[in-house]
Parts: structure tokens; sequence; C-alpha cells
């Protein structure tokens, strides 16, 4: 059987790949039968199913593994594939759709809808009033 410092460095990649979805890491420990355990709250569906296909890329047969990563979308995290900033802040694209605001998108990647001026002052280029957005434009989301 395999330590736990041995799963941790074979599924190292997984671990990175979790902290690069934004995953929040609840447990990460080694279960009583061997199977190293990791049980995270992912911001997204997409941020869980990158996660799960580095588990397999890594071990396909998955059973020296458990895993659960329930999705939580008021979490506003941006994926890996985000662009860092200088100051190393990371920047989300999103792409309007039908129904949305400044405000609803701010609350969806803020939890607050009063911060949707952050957003409006990250497009300056493509926004001239923020109570105008288009369907199909693609906005900057800064980090929170």
């Amino acid at each position: 059987m395999a330590s736990f410092e041995e799963l941790k460095s074979k599924y190292q990649s997984v671990i990175r790949q979790v902290q690069a979805q934004g995953i929040q890491v609840a447990n990460l420990h080694q279960q009583q039968d061997g199977k190293l355990f990791i049980k995270g709250t992912a911001p997204s569906q997409e941020a869980a199913n990158k996660v799960w296909d580095e588990i397999k890329r890594v071990n396909p047969k998955m059973d020296d593994i458990v895993a659960d990563f329930p999705v939580d979308s008021s979490m506003a995290a941006a994926p890996a594939s985000a662009p860092a900033s200088s100051a190393g802040s990371r920047t989300q694209m999103y792409t309007v759709k039908p129904g949305d605001t400044l405000s609803k998108i701010s609350k969806q990647f803020y939890g607050n809808t009063n911060e949707y001026m952050k957003i409006f002052n990250a497009n300056k280029d493509k926004l001239k009033d923020p109570d105008h957005i288009q369907v199909g434009q693609e906005l900057k989301i800064p980090a929170a």
C-alpha cells in the first residue's frame, strides 16, 4: 500500500489542477483503505470535469483515489486558462447571455451586485454605458 506522500506525489498534477480551477479543498487525506481522498467545492461543472479528466489521465482505473467535487456556482473563481496580469491577479472572460446585466454578472462572479463598476471599468474599451451591454459581447471579469 502506498503512503500518503507517495499518493500525493502520484496525483500532484491533479492537485495542481484543483488549485488552477479554483476548487476549494475541504479534505485531502489517506483513508483507512489506503486510498487518497480529496474533496473540494468547484465553482463550475467545467472546473470539476477538468480535475476528473486529470485524475483519469493519471490513473484510468481510479483504484487508489476517491474524489468528490460538488459544484457551487456562486463561487467566483477564474479558471487556469485566464490570463494573469503582471500583479498576479487573474482576469476571466465572459460572454454576455440574454437577460444579463452588469449587476447580474457581478453577482455571479463577486457575490455582490454592487461590484458591477469593476466590470464596467475593465471594459471601457467596449462599453460606453454600464446599462447597455449586448448579447454575445466578450467582457473581461477582473479578479475579485
